[in-house]
């Protein structure tokens, strides 16, 4: 990298050079309505809602005993009820606690009662956080708290909609291989009504796409149960031993995601999911959900979907796939679970054979959470600022630049620790040791007010970067847990009074921690998606890396559009900086914080900027 141009920072009273990063990292135009990227998701904010556990609006849906089985734990317990949702999370309730086998386990039983109602009755609340798009975690029918095992792809479960029972009815009389004999259940009906009162809003909506594997309970496996060689499905799973009808055992086994029994693999070879019928039927289920009438308009279906585990599945499968979303949708986007390539290693995957056009728009962009982890929250590990934007500059090189403006720049999800406590437990590898039952020196308790404002600082790069951020839910409300289960506690919502958290799961001494919305943390982050959402040289500028000395905490990067500019800086230090810039470098007769709404002037044809611990400032030239 060649020297551009330069600017001034001191610290701690010393003057430094600042050095400016060049080239121009800037955005390529693609042409192609098969190749580009959705314009749409360049300006996205996304928020993950986790079904289940964001809102119970509808109590009368809620699951019972029967709804549940079928999954892990697979036993049948002798004594249930839906969970209370404001319950200090790692206390087991009565009907809990007498098997003995513990918190982690129970926590497979456990059902809040979430459902789509619920999201319902919150779109005025994600409205005002200022989101523009969701990414729902699976919603088909399952026996899961999770519904990464489908019963079926075709209705969404029935325990997320208005009546279970007559959706049960309705289920009844089809053939699940026909598409022809599908019907729209109530939870159906009730979804189709999200995505319109989501368009309405301007809030585009994607969700899971499981295509890996399914449930034990999927239609079609249940059919290679009952009927064994003699099922049609039989070619769509990878059987490894038929049952011997002459002997009493049950000799049937078969292949399961990663060996878990509840999870059957879809059978691929090089090309993907082996079986015709297979891919039929996925191509049905694309055409149900992204044009649900069929008249050709796709708005009123979803607009996109995330792909589950995709580096599991051969890329020509995901070629097929584009080519047929495309053909419903030319505007619908694509992102991948593209992650770990060797997770015992801490060896993150390039997914760059993902993103040339002809497969996804974009992946879950896990390397700019492991980024932000090791500069803002590692402490004994933690990398400077240089060698940050060195790890962002590696995104930008690796990746086709129009796909950088649409990758999911998450901090966390439901398969980690949520950011708040990844700040509490510093010094690991990401999503490695995350939780009590992985860790027993995991700290399981609230994040303090210093680790709140690392916090902020996260949201304020997750805001300002390239790529479309995405807000995991409840982080915003303060939310704090482990990896998967800690991480899917029920939302923390304003009108609810919570019992503190006082209970460990291995009964470990802990701090008694209050749980409550935090306001000013909602406030925070609605400031910063509604600044994202103004400023488009946010969300389609250019950028440029400005550079303190190795030992200097101070990072700064300029984002530009045409003539307009935005400099950020930020401090990532508990103790306060001073960045001092030459006024011809800035050219402006003021800037103003986008943050604060602070009017800064030169003096002596320096711009100074005092920054307290963890503060980062957005400075508008005026």
């Amino acid at each position: 990298m060649d020297k551009k141009s330069s600017v001034f920072l001191s610290g701690s009273g010393l003057l430094v050079l600042l050095l400016l990063y060049s080239p121009v990292w800037t955005l390529a135009q693609e042409s192609d309505v098969l190749r580009r990227v959705p314009e749409w998701a360049k300006d996205a904010v996304w928020y993950q809602i986790f079904p289940e556990r964001f809102r119970n609006g509808d109590p009368g849906n809620d699951p019972t005993v029967d709804d549940i089985m079928g999954g892990w734990p697979w036993e049948r317990p002798k004594q249930w009820q839906v969970h209370p949702w404001t319950s200090d999370w790692y206390k087991l309730q009565p009907w809990e606690n007498n098997t003995g086998k513990g918190f982690y386990w129970e926590t497979g039983l456990r059902r809040y009662g979430g459902d789509l109602q619920g999201v319902l009755d919150k779109l005025d609340y994600l409205e005002e956080l200022g989101i523009n798009a969701i990414y729902f975690n699976p919603l088909f029918e399952s026996p899961s708290l999770h519904k990464y095992d489908a019963a079926m792809y075709h209705h969404i479960d029935n325990n997320f909609g208005p009546n279970p029972e007559l959706d049960r009815r309705i289920w009844a009389e089809e053939d699940p291989s026909d598409p022809s004999t599908w019907q729209w259940t109530s939870a159906d009906s009730l979804f189709l009504k999200l995505i319109r009162e989501c368009h309405a809003r301007g809030i585009r909506v994607i969700i899971d796409g499981v295509f890996n594997h399914v449930g034990n309970t999927f239609w079609a496996f249940q059919d290679v149960i009952r009927r064994q060689q003699a099922s049609p499905y039989k070619d769509w799973f990878i059987i490894k031993q038929w049952d011997d009808p002459a002997t009493p055992e049950n000799e049937f086994e078969y292949q399961g995601w990663y060996g878990v029994r509840d999870l059957p693999e879809i059978r691929e070879d090089e090309r993907g999911p082996v079986a015709a019928g297979f891919r039929e039927h996925v191509r049905a289920i694309l055409r149900r959900w992204m044009d649900p009438n069929g008249d050709g308009d796709p708005s009123d279906g979803i607009d996109g979907w995330r792909l589950d585990v995709a580096d599991m599945v051969s890329l020509e499968f995901w070629r097929d796939f584009r080519r047929w979303v495309r053909e419903i949708n030319p505007d619908a986007y694509l992102t991948g679970e593209v992650w770990w390539e060797d997770w015992n290693n801490n060896k993150m995957f390039n997914a760059a054979p993902w993103l040339q056009g002809d497969v996804f728009d974009a992946v879950m962009n896990y390397r700019f959470a492991r980024a932000v982890k090791k500069f803002v929250i590692d402490q004994r590990t933690q990398i400077s600022a240089r060698a940050f934007a060195d790890s962002i500059l590696a995104l930008f090189r690796d990746y086709p630049r129009q796909n950088v403006y649409v990758l999911q720049n998450l901090v966390d999800s439901h398969d980690v620790d949520r950011v708040s406590s990844q700040i509490v437990n510093p010094d690991r590898w990401y999503d490695h040791a995350a939780r009590p039952g992985q860790n027993p020196n995991y700290d399981v308790r609230k994040p303090n007010a210093q680790e709140r404002l690392k916090q902020r600082l996260i949201v304020g790069l997750q805001m300002t970067l390239p790529g479309a951020p995405m807000i995991y839910y409840g982080d915003e409300a303060g939310m704090w847990g482990g990896d998967d289960p800690d991480c899917r506690k029920p939302m923390v919502w304003p009108e609810f009074e919570y019992e503190p958290e006082a209970s460990h799961p291995f009964g470990e001494a802990r701090p008694v921690d209050s749980v409550a919305f935090d306001t000013g943390l909602f406030e925070w982050y609605k400031t910063l998606v509604h600044i994202r959402r103004q400023e488009k040289a946010l969300r389609r500028g250019d950028i440029r890396f400005l550079l303190a000395p190795e030992d200097e905490p101070v990072l700064g990067f300029v984002r530009f559009l045409n003539a307009d500019s935005l400099w950020i800086i930020l401090n990532n230090s508990p103790e306060s900086r001073v960045v001092q810039f030459q006024h011809g470098q800035i050219a402006a007769p003021a800037v103003v914080d986008r943050i604060s709404g602070r009017t800064f002037h030169p003096r002596d044809r320096l711009y100074s900027f005092r920054l307290r611990p963890y503060q980062i400032l957005i400075l508008k030239p005026r």
